[in-house]
């Protein structure tokens, strides 16, 4: 169906792309992998005109056909979807308006909404959603907006279908379903290209796999009658042997850092509603404590309700810092006190996406790279390079906007703006989302070496082997209460899980009485 010839692609003279080349047979499911910055994305925006003909060198094969794409309407005519990472939905407009923008059932200029939500409630039906088609795009969660995503598509009447890392945001039950979804489109004959970072689910769905590698092809594997190790992938990943997935690290662990008591949280719109139910944690100097919980439990309000109150209402409980109990009613008295926050979200609320890696890199701590009050932007770019050198981001300068950076070496960046700020305590929101292999272990390296240097960390992730590969002591969070905690040692995934669901039996226990 389709072929990518010797596709080459700069950015002001960085080669994103080298002469890279990838084939995918019709109704197939082909993962294409690599690590952040190997040019899977640019690949992907080349195929459906995001970048224009004219722009990249190399040649689209199309059923046979050279194409030359001017746009995105072009390829989407030819039935090239793509699904970007950021979904482009509008969270005020019904899923009905969603699925058919730009696309909309008319008859003489006039759309016909009856039509819209007949056609609407057909395609949700085909992805398996179970949504009134006038319900809004904000009332449902993020693995239900990939469904609106994929419905939209097949409005378009999609033959080859790009979804860029689709499960990076969605619990383990949601990726499922999706990948189950996948695998009922390729029944219907509808190819897909999928990027995505988790190995072990391209192993339940891929055909092919096309290894990318600092911008070029390294290999295509063939996954129907002999499918590869991950260990293989990996290796072609990251052109080495990983045979730790997590640093080997001696925890020296000191006094306790950072306490909260009694921590009580209330949604910010629905005022009787407690979300954070009276938690008691502590982390201590030297060590990386964990929070486990599945979609909704509780776990980033938690940590972002203890950021200057970043989030929710009638905030109570007392946070003490050193054994002293301190303020962090605001996010500037939050980091002041040692406190800092890298959020899950670093493209909306991590970073500012439209300026460059010295402006990011600084924003915390703006007194560090001022005198008299204004900025020294010699100062800046120098400390802007150290953190380049020290977290090894791959970029062409610290004048780059990090809107051009991939994602691991994005989130670097938000590692390099509060390390700059010289936090006591760390708190990691998901660190390692839409991250690759390679980039993780970097990360992962950095959390162990902040730790041996006696800060305190607070790693919230929905990934268990990440926390049971990393963390000291984890704790088990269900409808916004601690529920158990497990030292390293003891804990398991299957105690993690029996965990939530005996918890979560014993709640519906109590609501039944």
């Amino acid at each position: 169906m389709l072929e990518m010839r010797g596709i080459r692609k700069t950015f002001f003279g960085v080669v994103a792309l080298d002469h890279v080349n990838l084939s995918v047979r019709a109704g197939e499911i082909h993962a294409v992998v690599g690590e952040n910055g190997a040019g899977k994305s640019t690949l992907m925006k080349v195929l459906s005109g995001v970048y224009p003909h004219g722009s990249y060198e190399g040649d689209i094969v199309f059923d046979g056909e050279a194409r030359e794409f001017s746009g995105i309407a072009d390829s989407e005519r030819l039935g090239i979807i793509i699904i970007h990472q950021e979904l482009a939905l509008v969270p005020l407009l019904s899923i009905a308006e969603n699925i058919f923008l730009g696309n909309e059932p008319a008859r003489r200029g006039v759309i016909d909404w009856g039509l819209v939500h007949q056609k609407a409630r057909a395609l949700l039906t085909k992805v398996g959603l179970n949504e009134s088609t006038a319900t809004r795009v904000t009332d449902i969660g993020i693995g239900k907006q990939q469904l609106v995503e994929i419905a939209k598509a097949l409005a378009k009447e999609v033959r080859l279908l790009i979804l860029d890392e689709p499960t990076a945001s969605l619990n383990e039950t949601d990726s499922d379903a999706l990948l189950e979804l996948l695998l009922a489109l390729k029944a219907q004959g509808i190819a897909c290209i999928l990027i995505s970072h988790k190995l072990n689910e391209i192993a339940k769905v891929a055909d092919s796999i096309t290894v990318l590698r600092d911008g070029s092809t390294v290999s295509t594997l063939d996954c129907r009658d002999n499918p590869p190790s991950q260990d293989l992938v990996i290796r072609h990943m990251v052109g080495r042997e990983m045979a730790d997935r997590y640093p080997r690290r001696v925890p020296k662990i000191g006094n306790t850092v950072f306490e909260l008591r009694d921590w009580r949280v209330y949604h910010p719109q629905h005022s009787d509603r407690l979300v954070v139910k009276g938690v008691d944690l502590n982390v201590r100097r030297g060590e990386i404590v964990g929070i486990a919980g599945l979609m909704g439990a509780g776990r980033t309000e938690l940590a972002m309700s203890v950021f200057g109150r970043s989030w929710g209402r009638r905030i109570s409980g007392s946070v003490k810092m050193d054994g002293q109990e301190v303020d962090v009613s605001t996010v500037q008295k939050a980091v002041g006190h040692g406190i800092a926050y890298v959020t899950e979200d670093r493209k909306s609320l991590g970073l500012v996406m439209g300026d460059s890696i010295a402006r990011n890199t600084s924003l915390a701590n703006l007194p560090g790279v001022a005198k008299a009050g204004v900025i020294d932007e010699a100062k800046e770019f120098n400390v802007a390079s150290e953190y380049r050198r020290k977290l090894a981001t791959r970029c062409s300068g610290v004048q780059q906007q990090v809107l051009n950076l991939s994602g691991g070496n994005q989130q670097k960046v938000v590692l390099a703006k509060w390390l700059f700020a010289n936090p006591t305590l760390l708190i990691l929101d998901e660190p390692t989302r839409g991250i690759d292999v390679g980039a993780k272990f970097e990360i992962y390296s950095l959390i162990a070496q902040l730790a041996e240097e006696g800060r305190a960390i607070l790693m919230i992730s929905s990934e268990m082997p990440e926390l049971l590969g990393m963390c000291d002591r984890v704790y088990v969070m269900n409808e916004g209460e601690f529920v158990a905690e497990f030292p390293a040692a003891e804990a398991s995934q299957e105690k993690i899980m029996h965990a939530i669901v005996n918890a979560t039996r014993l709640e519906r226990h109590d609501c039944s009485v």
